[in-house]
């Protein structure tokens, strides 16, 4: 990607569940910031862990503040490390996530962190997708109080039907009219009216739109006052910009011209295996603009990214 224009318009956050992979997870504050990055995101770092003993969310803190990398935006328990997409739905799941609720929360806004990240979890079979999604109302209302609590959004996730084929909040048009699934505006919109507070907001991964067919571009215009975070990975392949098919530059500058002002994560696997290497159609000195945060103070507005 020769022009950077649009890219310059917006500031960059690295998630570090999947970037710097190769190291050990106390050291990728560290190489972050050597790659020039000041602001990081994560996945829900302790496995099937919901309530970390106090020594490892220390270390873990400790390796974001001694890096001088700030978290954006931190997972609520989301069981990614056993194969699931989240607990919110999941009845078996029930105290395990709102036990880790405070415990998320309260580790997020001791480094910084504007943004909550809750997956909505997988369909169980033989379970009734209407308790389901019920059991997520629920738990969304519950996750995005506790995010107002630290001054922070919620954000629901979209994934796509092909490597998640039992998540059910797809952007796919058609799909949404089949009981099992569910529309993530929609959702959206249900928590915000359920606790008045106007926090929970859309987390647009532009990967996972495109792999599930549909327009990135469209849907940017279509819910730009939905857009609480913004996720990038090249499609097909789910690595760095410039290796698939997506047209960043034009993305960007779409963003900017709908008024999204936030950070855009960098959620994706590096080409080589080899995340410093990963970089070069960034260049370093727009790497350290992370510093706008991962959703804005909860104040009925559109939050930023």
């Amino acid at each position: 990607m020769s022009d950077v224009t649009a890219a310059a318009k917006h500031g960059f956050t690295v998630n570090l569940s999947i970037l710097f992979g190769e190291l050990p997870l106390l050291e990728r504050p560290a190489a972050a910031a050597a790659a020039g990055f000041t602001a990081a995101e994560l996945w829900w770092p302790f496995g099937e862990q919901h309530d970390p003993s106090r020594a490892e969310l220390d270390a873990l803190r400790k390796a974001f503040t001694d890096a001088g990398v700030r978290l954006t935006g931190l997972n609520l328990l989301d069981d990614l490390s056993g194969g699931a997409r989240g607990t919110v739905s999941v009845p078996s799941e029930r105290e395990r996530f709102r036990a880790n609720v405070p415990v998320a929360a309260d580790f997020a806004a001791s480094l910084g962190a504007t943004a909550l990240n809750a997956l909505y979890g997988n369909r169980i079979e033989g379970v009734d997708p209407a308790e389901q999604d019920a059991l997520a109302l629920e738990h969304l209302v519950l996750a995005a109080r506790a995010a107002h609590g630290i001054g922070a959004v919620l954000l629901v996730e979209a994934l796509n039907g092909a490597e998640s084929p039992d998540y059910p909040l797809l952007w796919a048009a058609a799909a949404v009219e089949v009981v099992e699934v569910v529309e993530v505006v929609e959702v959206v919109d249900r928590v915000n009216a359920a606790t008045g507070l106007g926090n929970a907001r859309f987390l647009c991964d532009l990967y996972h739109l495109a792999r599930n067919g549909e327009d990135p571009a469209a849907v940017i215009t279509a819910h730009a006052d939905r857009i609480g975070h913004v996720q990038i990975a090249d499609n097909p392949g789910r690595h760095e910009p410039g290796t698939g098919e997506l047209d960043f530059e034009d993305l960007f500058a779409r963003l900017t011209a709908v008024g999204y002002t936030g950070s855009i994560g960098l959620e994706y696997r590096p080409s080589t295996g080899v995340s410093a290497d990963s970089f070069g159609w960034l260049p370093r000195e727009l790497r350290a603009a992370g510093q706008r945060a991962t959703g804005q103070r909860a104040t009925g507005q559109r939050a930023a990214g």
